[in-house]
């Protein structure tokens, strides 16, 4: 088998018939140009040029060869450039999902600006569980999820949404009347666990493995959705910290939020497949971006990729 440079070389002397001007159209060195076909010829025991030191000229064999060559690369040339204006087109479907009320919100109104934009390209709309979130983006079920931060192994967007943390606590918890609380309190206290298939980075972003002073965070049962989660509060098994939008869209007559001071913010944005990124998707992250501009907490600014 050829590698693509070589038959790039290959291709390109037999037209100048010069190894100088086919060095310079390559952006390679005369060396590198005849160090290039003597491999090939090498490997195919034949010659494929003759060469003195003034002429270049196909053999019979060379010719037959790039006569049979040439369509091969030329196609695939024409492969590439019609997969990259596949990506840039905004068409077809679009499947995006949301964890979270929050996140569904953000989504919602993304999709109506995409929509608007670019009607030719169907959006789908899916609500993702905490277990299985990540999961769908990186098995390819969904296009682009907005959830919370962190994420790794995937391209991550403008932050969407940044939000104080805040305690959910079951009804008549001995906390509740507090005016705020602390990580210090996951000592004392079982928290509701994340899914194990969550990435251990995420899990640990909303619930560290130790308390501020060092305490190993008691450890309750294990949720698998959001609202599996605030059940298990409600029913006194567990306190577990959420984004300060649960007390306005998950009102729950068991549960009681108070401020989580010392807690890092909850930060949502879109995430998507570095290997699956179109035109589509950097359309709907452009729109996702910009109508979270108007949103109260949204934010703007660029996450790095991981």
């Amino acid at each position: 088998m050829l590698e693509r440079i070589e038959a790039e070389v290959l291709l390109t002397l037999a037209q100048e018939l010069h190894f100088g001007r086919t060095a310079e159209r390559l952006r390679l060195t005369t060396s590198q140009v005849s160090r290039t076909v003597k491999s090939v010829e090498r490997r195919l025991g034949t010659a494929l040029f003759t060469r003195t030191s003034r002429v270049v000229t196909l053999t019979a064999i060379g010719a037959r060869l790039v006569a049979d060559l040439e369509p091969h690369v030329r196609g695939m040339d024409a492969a590439v450039r019609g997969a990259m204006e596949a990506g840039r087109q905004v068409r077809g479907t679009l499947r995006v999902a949301f964890v979270g009320a929050a996140a569904g919100q953000l989504l919602l109104k993304a999709a109506a600006l995409f929509g608007t934009r670019h009607p030719d390209c169907e959006v789908r709309i899916h609500e993702a569980q905490v277990h299985d979130a990540c999961e769908r983006v990186f098995d390819g079920s969904v296009d682009v999820l907005i959830t919370a931060l962190p994420v790794r192994g995937v391209r991550v967007g403008p932050v969407l949404l940044s939000e104080p943390q805040v305690l959910a606590l079951p009804h008549g918890h001995r906390l509740a009347g507090r005016t705020q609380v602390t990580r210090e309190v996951f000592g004392d206290y079982p928290v509701i666990r994340l899914p194990d298939t969550l990435p251990e980075e995420s899990r640990l972003y909303r619930v560290p493995a130790a308390t501020p002073a060092g305490r190993p965070v008691r450890q309750g049962p294990q949720g698998g959705t959001f609202s599996e989660i605030l059940a298990l509060v409600a029913s006194r098994q567990g306190v577990f910290p959420v984004g300060e939008h649960a007390a306005r869209f998950y009102p729950r007559p068991g549960v009681t939020y108070v401020p989580l001071g010392d807690a890092p913010p909850v930060r949502w944005a879109p995430v998507w497949l570095e290997t699956n990124e179109t035109g589509s998707v950097r359309a709907f992250v452009t729109c996702a971006a910009e109508t979270a501009r108007d949103e109260p907490g949204g934010a703007g600014g660029p996450e790095a990729g991981a």
